[in-house]
């Protein structure tokens, strides 16, 4: 009876109470043609011990980074983590604690989101950053509807190099504001091509990915360039935040919002989620931002205390004046990514970010040497890269899961114009023998 919420007797009380004769009066307003006139098609019950056998026979047949060699990237990184990052993340008053709307009760809470605010404005190299958002790709949206408040123009210009499900996500979200989005196209070395023929007095931002959805890096200075000659807004989307300790901020380089997704920082793939978007600007647009600040200050007898200084959120003032919906600030997630960083520190980042740097190069000189494969693009890269090959990029991906690795990513579905091709991810997990055991099966198809 431990998974029956309701007894019969409860049940008929409670459809007394609300004037049903039954259960199936409930119902009443579903077509006929609808109503199921059989049981179910079900086997019978089975005992808790057969249930937990098949359930994990069925979860053996998923393939994972536990078990496999782990070369899939595209918006979500297979990097190692800590256990003191769930540790520390399942201590109670963390993993129960929901939103810190009363400081006298949440200092904790409030001190991680002001530790984590500090954090991701030194990494994007901006002045000030909110309390996070979803995932990169609703904080990518936000930023493009930040820009419009801001510049209170209608028109949102995307670099070809933003990656395609953050480019939908963005679509979706500007769908009902009457906005217009405009999408470049692609140069031959694998950055965006200049979009200077697409920006007018109506661009409210520019929207690059760094590194791009290719894993090339892109001119940020001179998309930041382009941008303010127009005086438009230059949004930098990073879906691979531990580039940040390598390459130089964002921030520094002229954009004014740098969003993007932290999952890299110490949270787990997860069947794609839950992420952590984070979203940070000028100190200028600071009340245009959308979510939350959590900001530090004394009490009245002088000691160090933290609160939401600047929440512009629908729950809490007006709603024709909010700057958005956001109604969480991934609190959880936040902590882990939060613990993450704290326990590498600047320098332990950086030396990890050179490691997946190392890992890639490598990677990419075995590609080059192995008859069948090659590097379609010429530009720069961090940890992700686009590789070439001999036949069908779905063939390649399966003599790579025969020979224990997941691949990469299919770009035939986005990318159909580069023919057979993978895009890999080689991060501080993969080693020398497994990249050499990828590149192999990859080229298994050379005649």
């Amino acid at each position: 009876m431990r998974f029956i919420p309701h007894t019969e007797d409860e049940v008929q009380a409670m459809l007394e109470a609300i004037g049903a004769s039954s259960v199936d009066d409930l119902f009443r307003c579903i077509p006929e043609k609808l109503h199921l006139e059989r049981e179910l098609d079900l086997p019978l019950g089975a005992g808790e011990q057969t249930v937990l056998s098949e359930l994990s026979a069925l979860a053996k047949r998923n393939t994972d980074a536990s078990g496999h060699d782990w070369f899939l990237g595209a918006g979500t990184y297979p990097h190692f983590s800590p256990a003191v990052i769930d540790t520390v993340a399942s201590r109670s008053e963390f993993l129960t604690a929901y939103t810190p709307y009363q400081p006298e009760m949440s200092q904790g809470t409030l001190q991680t989101i002001f530790e984590w605010q500090t954090m991701t404005a030194g990494l994007t190299g901006m002045e000030v950053s909110n309390a996070s958002m979803y995932d990169g790709a609703s904080a990518t949206a936000e930023a493009a509807l930040m820009a419009l408040r801001i510049t209170r123009r209608n028109k949102v210009v995307v670099a070809a190099g933003l990656h395609p499900h953050y480019r939908d996500v963005l679509a979706t979200y500007l769908s009902g504001l009457g906005c217009e989005l405009v999408e470049g196209e692609r140069a031959g070395d694998g950055r965006s091509a200049p979009v200077d023929g697409l920006i007018d007095g109506d661009t409210a931002c520019v929207i690059v990915q760094q590194p791009n959805f290719f894993g090339c890096l892109e001119d940020v200075v001179g998309w930041a360039e382009t941008a303010h000659a127009a005086g438009a807004l230059l949004v930098a989307s990073v879906a691979e935040a531990l580039s940040l300790a390598l390459l130089t901020p964002p921030g520094e380089q002229g954009a004014d919002v740098v969003c993007g997704e932290a999952q890299s920082f110490g949270l787990p793939m997860g069947f794609g989620g839950p992420h952590l978007g984070f979203l940070a600007a000028r100190q200028s647009h600071v009340r245009q931002m959308p979510g939350r600040l959590a900001g530090e200050t004394v009490d009245g007898e002088g000691r160090r205390g933290f609160v939401l200084t600047l929440s512009t959120r629908e729950q809490h003032i007006r709603r024709e004046r909010a700057t958005s919906n956001i109604c969480t600030n991934q609190g959880l997630c936040l902590l882990m990514a939060t613990v993450y960083l704290a326990l590498h520190g600047r320098h332990g980042l950086r030396a990890l970010a050179e490691a997946n740097l190392a890992k890639a190069e490598y990677a990419k000189a075995r590609v080059r040497e192995t008859p069948g494969l090659s590097l379609p693009f010429s530009a720069p890269t961090f940890n992700e890269f686009v590789v070439g090959l001999p036949g069908p990029a779905a063939e390649a991906l399966g003599r790579a899961l025969d020979a224990g690795a997941v691949g990469g990513l299919d770009l035939s579905a986005y990318a159909p114009d580069l023919g057979d091709a993978l895009l890999v991810c080689t991060t501080e997990r993969a080693s020398r023998q497994a990249i050499d055991r990828l590149v192999a099966a990859l080229a298994g198809g050379a005649r």
